[in-house]
């Protein structure tokens, strides 16, 4: 009896350990793990998949016109890193969190922001990242192989400067 009770126990874990799981901060996916690919319909118009972004490091932004965290962000990622990388092997897309076309190109206007925006519509990538109910204002950074090196929550400018240094670092592999 203890070692079936045992076994079950055992398999228990193994299960509840393949289950998606969240982190304190809403993600499911983790650093170390192969992004989740996706494809992408940027507010121009034309279409992209993020498998086709290997060889560049990449930072996607999940945001939302609502969201007065990702507008204070974002002119800091215009700034600080968009201007900075953009000329490198460095791709950077908001990912607009279910929202209209209208929305987001009003949001771009309001931030002033020059790098490109996608929607999620239906927010189907962002939930490929993260639980839907833990909020936007997140930041996902891709490594040149498609892994994930670096998640930011929220805004703060320890983390920001952080996820800078990971970019940096990473370009000049």
């Amino acid at each position: 009896m203890a070692k079936l009770l045992l076994t079950g126990l055992i398999m228990g874990l193994v299960f509840s350990g393949m289950a998606q799981t969240k982190d304190s901060r809403g993600y499911i996916v983790k650093i170390g793990d192969m992004a989740p690919d996706f494809e992408i319909n940027l507010t121009d118009g034309s279409k992209l998949k993020l498998s086709d972004l290997k060889g560049k490091v990449v930072m996607l932004q999940f945001t939302a016109s609502w969201c007065g965290v990702c507008r204070k962000e974002m002119p800091f990622i215009e700034k600080e890193i968009w201007q900075e990388h953009k000329e490198k092997d460095f791709a950077l897309y908001a990912l607009d969190f279910d929202e209209s076309l209208e929305k987001a190109e009003k949001l771009i206007a309001t931030t002033g922001i020059t790098y490109p925006v996608a929607l999620d519509e239906g927010a189907e990538i962002f939930t490929k990242y993260a639980h839907r109910e833990s909020g936007v204002t997140r930041n996902v950074i891709v490594n040149k192989e498609g892994k994930i090196i670096y998640l930011t929550r929220l805004f703060n400018h320890e983390e920001f400067d952080g996820m800078k240094m990971a970019i940096e670092e990473e370009l000049k592999k």
